[in-house]
C-alpha cells in the first residue's frame, strides 16, 4: 500500500476524543528547546499516523538527505550546489565553517569601522535589496530594533520609485551609509535603486556618494566592476541561497541595528535548532513533526493553505518572510529526478497578526468550508511597559482562538455554529529576543527542508521567478519576445502619451 493510500486509510479521530484518548497527548505532541515551547497537540497527529510517516521519511533517505545538507554535499541538484546557510551558524563542512567565521570577522570589522566613524558621522543606514535580501534584514530590525539608540536602519525593497523617495524624506544624505545587497549583483531593482540613492546624494552634495556603498554579494567581481571598492565589499559563500541568507554577511543590517553582540546572539540560537533538528528524534523533532502536520492536511484533507499569526507586533513581518520562504522553496511541480509529481506540494501560506486577524479573516478560519491549519506564535514576554492587561488580553485572545478552533460550538441556527474539529500549533516563547527569533527562523527553515524531503522535491533552486523577469526586460527592449493582445493593449494604454 503506498504511502497516499495509507493516509487516505488512516482513521481519522476527532481532536478533542485523542485528548480524551491519550491523558498525556500534551507531552506526547509537544516539544520545548531552551525557551522555545512547540504545542502541535490540536492537530491529527496519533502514533499510526507517525508511523506512516517514519516510513516515508526512510523511503525518502532523509537522513542521509540531512546529512548531505549539513555536510555540505550538493542537495541543489540543478544548480549543482550545497545549501550551507547552517556552516553560518558554525554546523557543516569544516572549510565552510572556516571561511564563514572569516566572513562574519571581516564583517564585524566593517560594522567597527563605521562605529568608530571610518565613514565620517553616520546616523542611518539604507539597505537596500529585494527577496531574500531585504526580508530577513526587515524582519530582524522590525522585531529586534524597535528601541535602538544607534545607526537608524531603513530597507527599500520595491522598485516603485515612491517606496525610495519615502525613505529620502526620513534621513539626512550627508550622514548616510548604503548597503547593497545582492547575490549576484545583477539584480535589476537594487540596482536601479542603488542608483537613485547615489543620485540623490549627488543632488544633496555629498562628495562621494560611491564611497558611501558597502556591497553584499557572493559575486565581489561583479561589485567591483559596478564600482564598488574592494575594501567596502563583504562577500558570502555562493552555496547561501537568497532566502536563507539573513546569517552572513546580508545580515549586516541587522549586525550594525542591534550591535555585533545580538548578531551572534541570532546565530546561537539557530545553531541550537539546528543542533535539535540534527539530533532529536523524528516523534520528538520539532521541524519533523510540523512537516507531518503539513502533509497530513495538505494530502489527506486537500489543505491549500496553512494561516499563521503572530500575536506579537515585534513579528508582525513574520508571515511575510514565511510567504517567500516556504511558497519558493517547495512551490514545485517536479520531482528532484525532474519526473513531474502527481500530488499536491506546497500549501498557500498566509496570515497576519492578532487580535487584529480575529476581526478580519478568523471568519473563514471557524467557520469556513475549507479546513485550514493554523499556526500562531506568541511570547510570554510583552514587548511594551504598559499596563499588564494588554499582555494578559492579548495571550488570553491566542489560546482561546486554539481551544476555539478545535472546541467548536453547536447551535440550532446553523449561521451560529461552529464545527470545531479544526486544527492548529502553538508556538509559545519566552521573549522576542535575538537568540529566540534566530532559533524560530532557523526552525522554519529545516521544515521547509523536512517537507521537500517527503514531497521529493528541490527546495533550494527557484527557477519560477525568471520568466517574469525575462519578459519584463524583453518588455524593456532587453530580448525579443512577441506579447499577445492583452499585454501589448496594457503597453499602449500605459506607455502613450495620447
Amino acid at each position: 500500500m503506498s504511502f497516499f493510500d495509507r493516509l487516505s486509510n488512516h482513521n481519522e479521530t476527532k481532536l478533542l476524543s485523542l485528548f480524551d484518548q491519550d491523558a498525556q497527548r500534551v507531552e506526547n505532541f509537544s516539544v520545548i528547546e531552551k525557551g522555545v515551547y512547540f504545542d502541535f497537540s490540536k492537530n491529527t497527529l496519533d502514533a499510526d499516523l507517525i508511523s506512516i510517516f517514519k516510513d516515508l521519511f526512510e523511503q525518502r533517505n532523509f537522513e542521509q538527505r540531512r546529512g548531505d545538507l549539513f555536510a555540505g554535499k550538493i542537495v541543489n541538484p540543478t544548480e549543482g550546489r550545497a545549501a550551507e546557510h547552517s556552516a553560518e551558524r558554525g554546523h557543516g563542512n569544516v572549510d565552510s565553517v572556516a571561511m564563514a567565521k572569516a566572513l562574519h570577522l571581516r564583517m564585524r570589522a566593517m560594522v567597527e569601522a563605521v562605529e568608530a566613524g571610518a565613514f565620517g558621522e553616520i546616523d542611518h543606514l539604507l539597505h537596500i535589496g529585494i527577496g531574500g535580501s531585504a526580508l530577513g534584514p526587515k524582519l530582524l530590525m522590525d522585531a529586534l530594533g524597535r528601541e535602538n539608540e544607534g545607526i537608524d536602519v531603513h530597507i527599500v525593497s520595491n522598485i516603485d520609485g515612491a517606496a525610495l523617495q519615502e525613505i529620502f524624506k526620513k534621513i539626512d544624505p550627508a550622514k548616510t551609509l548604503i548597503a547593497v545587497a545582492s547575490k549576484t549583483f545583477t539584480t535589476t531593482e537594487t540596482l536601479m535603486n542603488t542608483q537613485s540613492a547615489l543620485h540623490w546624494m549627488e543632488q544633496a552634495g555629498v562628495a562621494d556618494p560611491m564611497g558611501r556603498i558597502i556591497a553584499l554579494t557572493a559575486a565581489p567581481d561583479k561589485a567591483v566592476e559596478w564600482g564598488v571598492d574592494e575594501s567596502r565589499i563583504l562577500p558570502f559563500s555562493e552555496t547561501v541561497g537568497g532566502r536563507y541568507s539573513l546569517w552572513c554577511s546580508i545580515g549586516f543590517p541587522a549586525a550594525i541595528g542591534l550591535g555585533w553582540a545580538g548578531f551572534e546572539e541570532l546565530l546561537e540560537g539557530a545553531s541550537m535548532m539546528d543542533r535539535h533538528f540534527q539530533n532529536a528524534p523524528l516523534h520528538k523533532n520539532a521541524p519533523v513533526l510540523a512537516a507531518m502536520v503539513d502533509q497530513y492536511y495538505r494530502q489527506a484533507r486537500g489543505s491549500g493553505s496553512r494561516a499563521v499569526f503572530a500575536y506579537d507586533e515585534r513579528l508582525r513581518l513574520l508571515p511575510d518572510y514565511l510567504q517567500q520562504l516556504e511558497m519558493e522553496s517547495n512551490g514545485k511541480s517536479v520531482h528532484v529526478d525532474g519526473t513531474f509529481v502527481d500530488y499536491p506540494t506546497a500549501a498557500v501560506t498566509w496570515g497576519g497578526v492578532g487580535t487584529d486577524a480575529q476581526h478580519a479573516v478568523f471568519q473563514l478560519l471557524h467557520q469556513g468550508s475549507d479546513i485550514i491549519p493554523v499556526e500562531f506564535i506568541v511570547s510570554k514576554t510583552p514587548g511594551h511597559d504598559l499596563d499588564a492587561a494588554h499582555h494578559e488580553a492579548l495571550l488570553n485572545n491566542c489560546f482561546a482562538q486554539g481551544a476555539a478552533l478545535m472546541a467548536g460550538e453547536a447551535n440550532e441556527d446553523n449561521a451560529r455554529s461552529y464545527a470545531g474539529n479544526r486544527p492548529s500549533t502553538t508556538i509559545l516563547v519566552d521573549d522576542v529576543d535575538p537568540f529566540t527569533l534566530g532559533a524560530l527562523i532557523a526552525y522554519y527553515e529545516h521544515r521547509c527542508f523536512a517537507n521537500a524531503v517527503l514531497l521529493d522535491i528541490n527546495p533550494f533552486d527557484q527557477f519560477g521567478v525568471e520568466l517574469g523577469k525575462k519578459m519584463a526586460k524583453a518588455m524593456g527592449g532587453e530580448g525579443d519576445v512577441k506579447f499577445d493582445a492583452s499585454t501589448q493593449k496594457l503597453m499602449q494604454l500605459a506607455f502613450d502619451e495620447d
